[in-house]
């Protein structure tokens, strides 16, 4: 799995003019499924996320985490996270897992997320979604496993 964390003041996702999902202060998390991604690894993802100290402490430091401020998350598959742009001028998505595979793999993340007492909200796979990401900072971490 491939992810795209962004820590944010809000987030905000909605499909064909409707507001499917919205966070406060949190994380918006773009994820991507590849090839041979594990449920093993989404959870092992969800631990991390939880946990890593990207918020800032009242002394300005990145010493807090999600859990620690507790912040939101909003989570959003994105398959494109996995284009390959090494030849010629249109990216290749072969790296990418087929949506029944990607699916409960990204449902499965944000599961662990929010049993980790993360409140969390997800897009709409497969969807045609307008993200609204209100970026703090800007913070802006890729996570593979």
């Amino acid at each position: 799995m491939r992810l795209v964390l962004q820590r944010v003041r809000r987030g905000r996702v909605t499909v064909d003019g409707l507001e499917v999902a919205a966070i406060g202060g949190g994380l918006v998390i773009l994820a991507g499924v590849g090839h041979g991604d594990t449920p093993e690894q989404a959870e092992a993802l969800a631990e991390k996320v939880s946990t890593l100290r990207v918020f800032e402490d009242a002394d300005g430091k990145t010493n807090l985490s999600l859990q620690d401020v507790g912040g939101q998350a909003l989570v959003v598959s994105q398959f494109t996270l996995y284009a390959d742009t090494r030849k010629g001028r249109r990216p290749s998505f072969i790296d990418a897992a087929l949506p029944e595979v990607a699916e409960p793999l990204v449902r499965r993340f944000a599961e662990a997320l929010a049993a980790r007492g993360v409140p969390t909200q997800m897009g709409v796979f497969g969807a045609h979604m307008l993200v609204e990401i209100e970026n703090d900072g800007p913070v802006t971490i890729v996570l593979e496993r």
